[in-house]
């Protein structure tokens, strides 16, 4: 189960807007531009409530993408990232998201994404947040619905 679980959570879906580079020890230069990061619950309801305001301009394309008409945040953040320091974004009741810079390549930032439930990591990957695109990550399922992960410098 924890295999399957594992191979659900790998599924990197999009790409959409991110900062400038980065510094170690320092936040990301561009007047300090802060990573905005959502926990989401994506479900199908009878009738769906309207998308939460921080998620309206990817409300179209995460239905197209992931097939729900329903997305709630479960856990939001706001924050610049600190190059060489653990950076906890998003944390829900039993998910929290950690975000390691590890510095700015041609095609934009890495980072080291660690999803957890409670305390057990349940996905660590290397990514790179774009320039032009945010990073939203399918997560495992939950009830009903599916865990989304979502990373946007603002």
């Amino acid at each position: 189960m924890r295999r399957a679980l594992f191979a659900v959570l790998v599924g990197v879906a999009l790409l959409m807007a991110i900062a400038p580079s980065a510094r170690a020890g320092r936040p990301w230069r561009g007047g300090g531009k802060k990573v905005w990061s959502g926990l989401v619950v994506a479900t199908n309801a009878p009738r769906p409530r309207p998308a939460p305001a921080e998620m309206l301009r990817f409300d179209p394309t995460l239905r197209r993408t992931f097939g729900y008409n329903q997305f709630e945040l479960i856990g939001v953040s706001r924050k610049a990232l600190q190059n060489g320091e653990v950076n906890w974004l998003a944390s829900s009741k039993h998910f929290s998201l950690r975000v390691d810079p590890r510095g700015v390549s041609r095609d934009g930032y890495r980072v080291n994404l660690q999803l957890f439930q409670d305390r057990q990591v349940l996905l660590e990957t290397d990514a790179t947040l774009s320039k032009s695109s945010p990073l939203v990550i399918r997560g495992p399922q939950i009830g009903a619905g599916q865990l989304l992960l979502l990373l946007v410098v603002q």
